[in-house]
């Protein structure tokens, strides 16, 4: 049995930790006959962000996404220009949430929360164990000479406090979702 184990254990510690990394969940829609090749030039509307809106803390994320999303449509095969002369003006959404995880509490094990003398009664609690942050962009495209929308796709996934991390999140969701813009 330990033979086993020392043979294919770290397949199995390989495979439970690919199984628990959090994924980047895409959603694409196209209109009805939409296809990127008909266009040649794209750039970006104004992104708004009022309020408490980004923060100082993505501000700078934005222009990382901007370029994220210019480097994979440039490979795809058109060229950013200015907002009057696109074909395609693209818009960005993004909501940063911070998520708060839980766990209940179990009366067998953990020391439920008592209620007081003579009533005698026993209750389990959610506990704090952590808090996250979700990431969400949403991608919609626009043909300008109609100010249509051809297409809109998001991008969701927990996201690092790490820049460098983020970066790189940044740059493989992106990957991932502008390949499902139809060609």
């Amino acid at each position: 049995m330990t033979h086993l184990f020392l043979r294919y254990g770290w397949l199995v510690l390989v495979l439970l930790n690919f199984a628990c990394s959090p994924s980047t969940k895409i959603t694409s829609e196209p209109a009805p006959g939409f296809s990127l090749g008909r266009y040649q030039t794209f750039a970006f509307m104004e992104v708004d962000a009022s309020g408490d809106g980004l923060g100082q803390k993505y501000q700078p994320h934005v222009t990382y996404l901007q370029q994220a999303i210019a480097e994979q449509l440039e490979h795809r095969g058109l060229q950013q220009s200015s907002a009057d002369d696109a074909d395609v003006l693209i818009n960005l959404g993004i909501v940063v949430d911070e998520e708060v995880q839980t766990r209940q509490t179990n009366i067998q094990t953990d020391p439920p929360y008592y209620v007081g003398q003579r009533r005698y009664t026993w209750k389990s609690k959610e506990v704090e164990v952590g808090r996250y942050n979700v990431g969400t962009v949403s991608v919609h495209l626009v043909e300008r000479a109609r100010n249509e929308l051809v297409w809109q796709g998001t991008a969701e996934r927990i996201i690092s406090d790490k820049p460098e991390k983020l970066q790189e999140q940044i740059a493989k969701g992106m990957a991932e979702l502008v390949t499902r813009i139809p060609q």
